[in-house]
């Protein structure tokens, strides 16, 4: 079975870029059709020019298709990226993910698999609190929350996240190393996997409940 995966993130200096690359990479993997998209860039260009690196990787970028509610729409399940803004989401992701309620009315985005990677600039600078804070939106969807846990060695050598996959910057700016891409893989096969699952299991039953639950939205809005 064929399943769709949508992996939509932002990213400003191009450190979300490199994690969402390598989700795409891991559930491609297992034979699911995948849309990488970015989401909008909001911030001025007074401000992107400030920081070179982020003018470098808002430029490179453009070659990323754009994101749109379409996407949500079309996907069986859904990667999201982000880098952590005070212990929570950028805002261009949140802008993003406030359109999506038309979507969240019809019940389309519930019983989706869905999970989220992130990075911050130190270590305890609100990775596990900004992959928590998306899981609220999750919540509100009825998606269903697929974290990596610790259920491969992999998740260990990039950290020891079970939420998701986390990058530590630094003052240097640095990427990814090789674990924690490896870990960013083994995040996009897993939720690929999952979702095959799921889908083989029972998709007509999940689709069903999402009418139900549109209709009954539908009736106390």
């Amino acid at each position: 079975m064929t399943v769709k995966v949508a992996v939509i993130y932002y990213s400003a200096t191009g450190s979300v870029h490199a994690l969402a690359q390598a989700v795409t990479e891991g559930a491609a993997s297992t034979g699911a059709e995948v849309r990488l998209r970015r989401v909008a860039e909001s911030a001025p260009d007074s401000a992107i020019d400030q920081d070179p690196r982020w003018r470098r990787h808002a430029d490179a970028a453009t070659s990323i298709a754009q994101a749109s509610v379409e996407d949500l729409a079309w996907a069986d399940a859904f990667a999201f990226g982000t880098p952590t803004r005070f212990g929570a989401p950028a805002a261009q992701l949140k802008q993003f993910i406030d359109q999506a309620g038309g979507l969240w009315r019809e019940g389309a985005l519930a019983d989706k698999p869905v999970t989220a990677f992130t990075s911050a600039f130190n270590r305890h600078g609100g990775n596990e609190a900004t992959i928590l804070s998306l899981s609220n939106v999750f919540y509100h969807w009825g998606a269903l929350i697929v974290p990596p846990g610790f259920t491969d060695p992999v998740v260990y050598g990039a950290g020891g996240n079970p939420y998701g996959t986390s990058l530590v910057t630094g003052p240097t700016g640095d990427g990814p190393d090789a674990a924690v891409l490896e870990a960013a893989r083994y995040q996009g096969r897993r939720l690929a996997r999952i979702t095959i699952r799921l889908l083989g299991d029972g998709h007509a039953g999940a689709a069903t409940a999402r009418e139900s639950v549109a209709a009954t939205i539908s009736r106390t809005m």
